[in-house]
C-alpha cells in the first residue's frame, strides 16, 4: 500500500492554499481566521456605546466630535479554524487497483488536507471511522506535521461501519463547531443522511469527498457475473450487457445528485474526486471548482 508521503513541491503548494468556509465559527485560539467574536483584532466590525472602564484608546474620537456622544469601536477577533478530517474506514473503501486504487488516494488526499490546516495554523482533528473510531489530535502547527503523516499511513479498511452511528459518535464527542471534511465511497446513503445531520446540528459544515475509482465510473465488465460485498461477503449473480450498464450511469449521476443535495440541505458542500488522478490536479482542479480550498 502506497505511503502518503507530501512532496516538497507539494508542501509548497499546499502552504499557499486554505480552506474556504460559508460560515464564521465560534470558538478557538487566536489565529488568522475572522470569528464571531468582537474583541482587539484589525478589522473594525461595530460599534457599541462607551462604558466606564473601557479603554479610551478604543474611542472614536472623530465620531464624539460628530455626535457628543462616546462611542467604542469593535474589531473582529481573528481565531483558528477547526478541522476535522473524516476518513470512511469500511472495507469498500480499499476498491482498485494501482494508482486508481481507492485507499492509498484516500491517504494521500488526507495527508494533504491535514497538512493544509496545520500549515495554516489552524486546530486539526482526524478520526479514522470504523466500528473502532482510530483518532488523532486535536493538535496545531507545522510541527506535527510527521506525526500526522505517520498517522494517515498506518490507517487500514475494514468491515462494515455503520456511518450513521459513527458520524453521531464523532459530533457528541466535539465540543466546537469547525469545518468537517468527510472521505468516504458512499455506499452507505442512509448513515450519511443521519451522519450528516448530526454534524451539522452540532454547528459543523460538512464537505462530503466522494471519492469513486474508473471502473465505478465507467465499468467495462461485461457478460454473466458474480458480484461479491466488500463488506458483508453477500454474493449476487447478475448479467452485464448495454442495457444494465445504461441503467447503470443513469443511476450513478441520480446517486451524485442525491449526496449532493444531501450535503447542501445541510449547508455543506459535495465534491465527486475520481481516483487516478494526480493529488495536485484534484486540489487545484476538483476542490477549487468545488469551491472546498482557495
Amino acid at each position: 500500500m502506497a505511503t502518503p508521503v507530501i512532496l516538497e513541491t507539494e508542501l509548497s503548494l499546499l502552504t499557499r492554499l486554505r480552506f474556504v468556509t460559508r460560515k464564521r465559527k465560534r470558538g478557538g485560539t487566536w489565529g488568522e481566521r475572522r470569528s464571531t467574536r468582537r474583541g482587539a483584532g484589525l478589522e473594525f466590525a461595530d460599534y457599541r456605546d462607551y462604558t466606564p472602564g473601557d479603554d479610551p484608546r478604543r474611542v472614536d474620537w472623530n465620531l464624539y466630535a460628530r455626535l457628543d456622544r462616546p462611542y467604542v469601536r469593535l474589531h473582529e477577533e481573528e481565531e483558528d479554524l477547526a478541522v476535522m478530517v473524516l476518513l470512511d474506514g469500511s472495507a469498500s473503501m480499499a476498491w482498485g487497483e494501482g494508482e486508481a486504487a481507492r485507499w492509498p488516494v484516500v491517504q494521500r488526499l488526507a495527508a494533504a488536507l491535514g497538512t493544509m490546516a496545520l500549515l495554516g495554523g489552524d486546530a486539526l482533528w482526524g478520526a479514522a471511522l470504523h466500528t473502532t473510531h482510530d483518532f488523532w489530535g486535536p493538535g496545531r502547527g507545522r510541527g506535527l506535521l510527521p506525526d500526522w503523516q505517520t498517522w494517515c499511513t498506518a490507517l487500514t479498511p475494514s468491515g462494515a461501519t455503520p456511518l450513521a452511528d459513527a458520524l453521531r459518535d464523532i459530533a457528541a464527542r466535539t465540543q466546537r463547531p469547525g469545518l468537517a471534511l468527510l472521505l468516504t465511497d458512499g455506499y452507505d446513503p442512509d448513515g450519511l443522511r443521519a451522519g450528516l445531520s448530526a454534524l451539522a446540528g452540532r454547528g459543523h459544515e460538512v464537505v462530503l469527498l466522494h471519492l469513486l475509482t474508473p471502473d465505478e465510473l465507467d465499468p467495462t465488465l461485461r457478460g454473466d457475473l458474480r458480484l461479491v460485498d466488500a463488506e458483508t461477503g453477500d454474493k449476487r449473480e447478475v448479467t452485464v450487457d448495454g442495457a444494465a450498464l445504461d441503467a447503470y450511469q443513469r443511476r450513478l449521476a441520480d446517486w451524485q445528485a442525491e449526496l449532493r443535495a444531501l450535503a447542501g440541505k445541510h449547508g455543506g458542500r459535495y465534491a465527486m474526486l475520481r481516483t487516478g488522478v494526480p493529488l495536485r490536479r484534484m486540489l487545484l482542479e476538483d476542490l477549487r471548482k468545488a469551491r472546498i480550498i482557495g
